[in-house]
């Protein structure tokens, strides 16, 4: 399947494949493979990536995301392969992210009481998988990036995430999800202040490596910025001109800096800076960027905008006339 830009058939809209922001025909089937409740089927698929922790990531999180509702079934697996590191860190990821399913709006909790309390004890259940998996690949980040949205989670107090972060970042510094954690950690809308995100991205970007998608977290620390002060009924441009052109610089970086094959992020960061580019009327680069994500859209930074992130990300597309075949 190719992306191409026809004005013409502006009316058939993107050909979009929610929420599998990848390109990684194994993990699509063994998604689908879980989502049927076929649980077994991850188990190859996590083993193959222990030597790569962005690839792990990437699939620890999708597949996790695919069995939630479905933590017994990786428990029953662990119960016959208690020293499979990669089993706890799945099982550990899947209750954050069931955790994440059932957590109360804001505005609700004080008439939920009940349900925040479950919210709690379902995000705390994770630790201790995180913890085995840790320990049982002490070399492996990727439980610590874990950990990174489990502190979020609970809100734990800024000392607890400043100590997570140091040890996911002194495995791997670069690792891509776990600097996107970090970076909310630091946002205003989660107790940290807009200079201080700001500064951590900039510093970040200045020192990724060649072929990192890091250089997005420019456009998603604007985001961030200006979504903690939005409301839905804002009007107005979402970014200052300086914040254009400092997105505008990121993404020439990243650019210059594509070699060799995809990163397994690289549609993640499309998403973030056809975003963007998108909002602040840029439309040939809004075009290029949301051309190579293949339909796929990620959940960041498209539910900044308000409503589905499906369907914003199908908006821009219309606007910009880019379908697929």
């Amino acid at each position: 399947m190719g992306v191409i830009e026809v004005d013409r058939a502006r009316a058939r809209g993107p050909r979009v494949i929610p929420d599998r922001p990848w390109a990684d025909i194994m993990l699509d089937e063994a998604v689908l493979a879980v989502q049927r409740r076929n649980v077994e089927a991850a188990i190859p698929l996590l083993a193959a990536t222990r030597g790569d922790p962005e690839v792990r990531a990437l699939r620890v999180e999708a597949l996790s995301r695919a069995a939630i509702g479905m933590s017994r079934g990786i428990e029953s697996l662990i119960a016959r392969d208690q020293s499979n590191p990669d089993l706890w860190l799945w099982l550990g990821r899947t209750r954050i992210e069931e955790a994440f399913e059932i957590k109360p709006e804001v505005k609700a909790r004080a008439v939920q009481a009940r349900r925040l309390e479950a919210y709690h004890s379902a995000m705390e259940s994770a630790r201790q998988p995180l913890v085995t998996a840790a320990g049982l690949m002490p070399a492996d980040p990727v439980p610590w990036e874990s950990m990174l949205w489990l502190a979020v989670g609970l809100e734990r107090p800024r000392s607890d995430k400043d100590s997570v972060w140091y040890e996911c970042a002194r495995r791997w510094p670069t690792l891509y999800p776990a600097n996107v954690a970090r970076l909310i950690t630091l946002s205003p809308g989660w107790g940290g202040t807009a200079t201080e995100m700001l500064e951590f991205a900039r510093t970040v970007v200045a020192h990724a490596p060649e072929g990192s998608p890091l250089p997005a977290l420019i456009p998603l620390a604007h985001f961030e910025n200006v979504a903690a002060d939005r409301t839905p009924m804002s009007r107005g441009a979402w970014f200052s001109f300086d914040a254009q052109r400092e997105i505008v610089a990121a993404a020439g970086q990243w650019s210059q800096r594509r070699i060799g094959p995809a990163h397994p992020r690289s549609i993640e960061a499309h998403n973030a800076f056809g975003a963007a580019f998108f909002l602040s009327d840029l439309r040939r680069p809004a075009r290029g960027h949301l051309t190579r994500t293949g339909g796929r859209f990620s959940r960041l930074p498209w539910s900044h905008l308000g409503g589905e992130p499906e369907n914003q990300f199908q908006r821009a597309c219309h606007k910009l006339n880019v379908i697929t075949n």
